[in-house]
């Protein structure tokens, strides 16, 4: 594969999409996961249209194996890959702490936290084989400006924000460059869920967002442990 290989979390709608068509664009071959395998095979149909190249995964971020078993099948496929972009996320229940159930809590938890870590575990030895490794994880704003009735949600992009950058810090003498990035309000299916009353057409679409975004995954970028945010 003469092709920079990147995966992509939550591949299929969004934020996540929309880099995969910016990136798939600019040549890059693509790694697509998400849940949905019609959704996943409809972004395929895209990406192939426009010229460009994919590999679909579809998966649970809540297996727990899953992405050990992700790592061998590139590993062998591939035998490496040169950017990680972990999209996937989940709102989780927005309202009182003491409201919030069991499962929904445990579940923004898994999804938004712990299975970056599983993601980062699975995919650094196959980083480690890339002349110009880069990876970039999505955060959000409420982690430095937190809100009430969001507690789940932005304990779990706190507790991201402080993985991401402990990798970076262990990783600094390294070709690897790990960077966090902050789209702010977007038109997502997500946003709308949390901001029901909100215009969406007042919010920068996925594709204004990624053009910042996906720079952070080319050869060329040299910044790490940063905190790069689209209205910056």
């Amino acid at each position: 594969m003469d092709k920079r290989i990147t995966l992509i979390t939550g591949a299929s709608r969004g934020i996540g999409k929309a880099a995969a068509l910016e990136l798939a664009g600019r040549g890059h071959h693509i790694v697509a996961t998400a849940r949905s395998k019609l959704a996943l095979e409809k972004l395929d149909d895209e990406i192939r249209s426009a010229g460009g190249s994919a590999s679909l995964i579809p998966m649970d971020l809540k297996d727990k194996t899953a992405f050990e078993t992700v790592g061998q099948a590139l590993a062998t496929k591939f035998g490496r890959i040169d950017g990680l972009l972990g999209n996937a996320g989940v709102l989780g229940t927005i309202g009182p702490l003491q409201a919030v159930g069991p499962r929904s809590f445990e579940e923004t938890i898994e999804v938004n936290l712990t299975a970056n870590w599983r993601l980062i575990r699975a995919m650094h030895p196959l980083l480690q084989r890339s002349e110009s490794p880069r990876a970039v994880f999505v955060s959000s704003g409420v982690v430095p400006r937190p809100r009430a009735f969001w507690g789940p949600y932005q304990a779990s992009k706190a507790g991201l924000e402080g993985l991401v950058m402990a990798w970076a810090d262990e990783n600094e003498k390294m070709a690897l460059r790990v960077n966090l990035f902050d789209p702010g309000a977007t038109r997502t299916g997500m946003r709308a869920e949390a901001m029901p009353s909100e215009d969406p057409m007042t919010l920068p679409t996925p594709e204004e967002v990624v053009k910042k975004l996906t720079p952070l995954l080319e050869e060329s970028e040299t910044r790490t442990a940063q905190r790069i945010s689209f209205k910056s």
